[in-house]
């Protein structure tokens, strides 16, 4: 199948062929027609899928096929959860955008909002935004939502995980009521199935995968390891492999500082990627890990989540996640576009039964390897970490109340987050 054959216009046909794509993936063959009959569209697709193309393109034929006011008020609306994941999708919208009279822009916390402002004042058709920075300038009565012709809501399991359930529910009732609406989610929780009922009319469901599966090109395998080695196993693997672009999880942003700051002592050029770092200073760490300036870029998930980078060929786990999910997210980084990939995951005793979890999620047994003088602890406890000593689920992974902005405009920064089963295990 060529894009040809989904009823888009030849100015977006050849934006997609000058960005070098020949045929969709298979959530653009699904969700493109859908949302050009506009329909709301329920869609559960994994980040590396091409779903930003799948929304972004049709959303970009019925703004360009619509009314085009004076004023240009802003009417496509693309929630993200984080800023990294915002740039990203505006990137794509610029990109394919190009040979349409369509402006846009982004929006999020963490830098100055007078230039975000400026650009809204001059008129744009589609607005990018992180919901703790676009409720901020509403409520300042910076920008108008009442135009919306279109919001789609891109990685809501992740929005609602970091807390963004209450400022979803005001940003969608200050829009008009007859709207089209499309959710994409890498998961189709309950959660997600509940605030679909809420606020979408009849929805086409989508899904370019199988829910939760794992791609056939990752490699993945399991250290078991004493927990106070992990430091010098992954030391040791990287600098023997001579391995480049290694993308690393840790459960806490001050794992990753600590875990970071080894690293760089071993000789290894390392950054560190989290909700308590600048946008300065992610947007610099980024582009070092992208232009093999950085080795290693070590990252929280909710800092992780939405990144742009292309044929990452190694992801390690030095701390496994607590929600099985999460595993899938985070090693779905590499083996993408059909490239090979290897997800590796350093597992001390007290995350035995993370790891039991996983391996029912993704239905396999991982294979596990001991390298000599890393062992694992014989007699140390398989009794799961409580959160709050170290290795728990963080659920301020990427953000904290002292390093929020004043304004408190990007609430991935919030320090608001509702309580979740810690225990929580997949449907």
């Amino acid at each position: 199948m060529s894009f040809n054959s989904l009823g888009l216009t030849k100015a977006l046909l050849k934006a997609v062929d000058k960005q070098g794509y020949t045929s969709p993936s298979p959530i653009q063959q699904k969700a493109i027609p859908l949302i050009l009959e506009r329909k709301d569209v329920l869609a559960s697709a994994q980040t590396g899928t091409g779903k930003t193309a799948g929304f972004t393109l049709p959303m970009l034929q019925i703004l360009s096929q619509g009314q085009h006011l004076r004023k240009r008020p802003i009417r496509a609306l693309v929630l993200t959860p984080t800023r990294e994941l915002a740039a990203q999708v505006h990137a794509n919208v610029k990109s394919y955008s190009e040979f349409l009279d369509i402006r846009s822009t982004v929006i999020f916390g963490g830098v100055n909002q007078r230039p975000q402002v400026a650009t809204i004042r001059n008129g744009v058709d589609v607005l990018v935004a992180t919901p703790g920075r676009l409720l901020d300038l509403q409520n300042q009565g910076l920008l108008s939502l009442s135009n919306i012709e279109i919001l789609v809501l891109d990685e809501a399991d992740r929005m609602l995980d970091m807390g963004f359930l209450r400022d979803i529910k005001k940003i969608i009732s200050s829009l008009p009521r007859k709207r089209q609406t499309l959710l994409f989610s890498a998961t189709f929780s309950k959660e997600i199935k509940k605030l679909a009922n809420e606020f979408l009319h009849h929805p086409v469901l989508v899904e370019a995968t199988p829910e939760n599966t794992t791609v056939d090109a990752i490699e993945q395998k399991v250290y078991r390891v004493a927990k106070d080695k992990k430091t010098g196993l992954i030391i040791k693997l990287i600098s023997e492999g001579d391995w480049k672009q290694v993308l690393v999880f840790t459960r806490t942003k001050h794992g990753a500082n600590r875990l970071c700051k080894k690293m760089i002592s071993a000789g290894i050029s390392a950054a560190a990627i989290h909700g308590n770092k600048s946008q300065g200073a992610r947007t610099k760490a980024l582009a070092g890990f992208k232009n093999n300036s950085i080795r290693v870029l070590v990252a929280t998930d909710i800092a992780a989540r939405g990144l742009d980078i292309p044929l990452l060929p190694h992801v390690i786990n030095f701390e496994l996640p607590n929600i099985s999910e999460d595993y899938v997210h985070r090693i779905g980084r590499t083996g993408r576009a059909g490239a090979s990939g290897e997800a590796l995951s350093l597992v001390s005793a007290d995350e035995t039964t993370y790891l039991r979890d996983i391996e029912k999620l993704v239905g396999m047994k991982i294979p596990v390897d001991i390298v000599e003088g890393f062992e694992p602890d014989p007699n140390a406890s398989t009794k799961p970490i409580k959160q709050g000593q170290g290795g728990g689920r963080n659920r301020n992974n990427n953000s904290r109340k002292s390093s929020a902005p004043k304004n408190n405009s990007d609430k991935s920064n919030s320090s608001r987050r509702p309580k979740r089963n810690r225990n929580r295990r997949s449907n």
